[in-house]
């Protein structure tokens, strides 16, 4: 798998054949990767679950890895929106679980993802997609300052879920839900709602002392 997120050029993208050809070969590899890893399914595989001709296929991509860099550029998309999600609401808690379960609904494909070659690319076009929404987002006087709290959120969000899909007797859904709310997004929107007016007191950029308190805090 390449180190580069693919995504569709626009002229294949305004034919509304191509795209519906290009989603048909997204769902197929989805399904395909609920049974077997990526290097058991071959492109003859995609084909006939997708019931799309075999050089239909190359039409779209060039090897199946790079099909698999389209659904990635879309799950990314996803994940990115569930775990902003999480600092939207009160109910934390059950946003945490629900970014879980939705990775656990796809375990396989996200196991390849964020574990296989190119987990690297994964990494820095999710920062970079939490980033680009957050900057939408952010309100005047927050800290720590929007960017950073989102850099932090996106990479410790990544690399529990990587943890979690690496292990052979992985935690359940509620304990690794209950690992991103405490440690991970407790401190982050806790420390969030102190300005930056309180923040300059604390020279020499220290943490706020709300911020080192919830971090080691239930």
């Amino acid at each position: 798998m390449g180190h580069k997120i693919h995504r569709p050029h626009l002229s294949t993208a305004r034919d509304a054949r191509a795209v519906r050809t290009r989603e048909a070969l997204r769902r197929a590899l989805l399904r395909l990767l609920d049974l077997k890893p990526l290097e058991q399914i071959t492109i003859r595989d995609i084909c006939e679950v997708a019931d799309v001709g075999y050089t239909t296929f190359f039409r779209h991509h060039p090897t199946k890895e790079s099909l698999l860099n389209d659904v990635a550029a879309e799950q990314i998309g996803r994940l990115v929106g569930l775990a902003l999600q999480v600092a939207d609401t009160s109910d934390t808690r059950a946003a945490s679980t629900a970014l879980c379960t939705y990775v656990d609904q796809h375990r396989k494909l996200w196991s390849t993802l964020l574990t296989g070659g190119a987990a690297g690319a994964m990494r820095d076009e999710f920062i970079r997609l939490s980033r680009q929404i957050a900057a939408t987002r952010a309100q005047p006087g927050a800290w720590p300052p929007p960017d950073v709290a989102t850099i932090l959120v996106a990479s410790s969000t990544i690399e529990l879920l990587s943890w979690w899909l690496r292990e052979r007797k992985p935690l359940t859904i509620e304990q690794v839900a209950e690992i991103h709310e405490r440690i991970i997004i407790t401190p982050t929107v806790g420390a969030g709602h102190i300005s930056i007016g309180r923040a300059a007191r604390h020279k020499k950029m220290r943490l706020p002392t709300k911020t080192l308190s919830s971090i080691g805090g239930d």
